[in-house]
């Protein structure tokens, strides 16, 4: 198609085999926007084009997305306000007409499976490394692991026993993100093998992170998920067929697999502010004098 449809917030472009939204950087527009930049959505990545009336005045112009094309919207599993959909083109109801047209060509170069879930991602996630500030914790993804650090400030006492997290992509099956916008929003990582498949309230589960009030934001945390749930996907082909196969990896996978670079020291007022923590705990009896030594070793062993 070759041409460009201006719309409140966000620009499409049209070409031959795919759709380049735009996201402008304003100040009513949602930072979840200013995180994205652009996305580049291939037609065989769509399932519909919807044309609607908007409100005070504009129709709303929207892709429908397949259902595991993109890992942003799989993570987001229906949460996002209509507001901050990064499928929706607001534009002036005077542009219905040019709406219509540009709907009804996208509707046209849709692939022979759009009614089918796709088998693959067809729309990248935001890169690693990224991370963000939880309520109980710091998250972080470098693109092999994802790793968690309590704050001695929000972490319960059962994610202090349990000290800080470490998980290969390897080892997980899935990401579930519930939006902090909700009551109960958090992240928590899926364990392959895992015992319990209701593992219980995230402020106790060492493999999940709570949001809270300024804590964990949409535009932080989705972009997060999404580039681990893209992670676990390009990483399938490395597990074998049955368990305790040998392990295949393609060229794609080994980079997960690629030896982490070393690590940045940690802050000494830092460890000594969790240790203090867990003499807190250790005086109130949650922590026996074995934990409380144990973790005291391995915190004054990252110094």
């Amino acid at each position: 198609m070759g041409d460009v449809l201006a719309g409140f917030h966000t620009v499409w472009e049209f070409d031959a085999d795919s759709v380049l939204i735009r996201f402008e950087r304003g100040i009513r527009t949602p930072r979840l926007f200013h995180v994205l930049g652009e996305r580049r959505v291939p037609y065989e990545a769509l399932s519909a084009v919807e044309l609607a009336p908007g409100r005070k005045g504009t129709v709303v112009l929207r892709a429908v997305p397949r259902p595991g094309a993109d890992p942003l919207m799989d993570a987001a599993g229906g949460q996002l306000k209509e507001g901050s959909d990064p499928y929706r083109l607001v534009l002036p109801a005077e542009r219905e007409l040019l709406a219509e047209y540009y709907a009804d060509e996208m509707r046209s170069a849709l692939g022979p499976d759009a009614s089918e879930p796709a088998s693959c991602h067809l729309v990248t996630a935001p890169p690693p490394p990224l991370s963000f500030k939880a309520y109980d914790g710091k998250a972080a993804f470098d693109g092999r692991n994802v790793t968690f650090r309590w704050f001695w400030t929000g972490a319960s006492s059962a994610k202090w026993k349990a000290g800080d997290q470490t998980f290969p992509v390897s080892e997980l099956a899935g990401v579930e993100w519930r939006s902090p916008e909700v009551f109960d929003g958090h992240l928590r990582l899926l364990r392959r093998g895992a015992d319990d498949p209701a593992p219980g309230d995230a402020d106790q589960d060492p493999a999940a992170v709570v949001f809270g009030l300024g804590y964990g934001l949409v535009h932080e945390s989705l972009p997060f998920a999404a580039s681990v749930l893209e992670a676990l996907k390009a990483a399938e082909p490395a597990t074998a067929d049955r368990p305790g196969g040998p392990v295949r990896r393609s060229p794609a996978s080994s980079v997960l697999t690629a030896e982490a670079p070393p690590q940045a020291r940690p802050d000494p007022a830092d460890v000594a502010d969790r240790i203090r923590h867990l003499g807190a705990l250790h005086d109130a009896g949650l922590l026996t004098d074995h934990e409380f030594s144990s973790k005291k070793a391995e915190l004054l062993a990252e110094l």
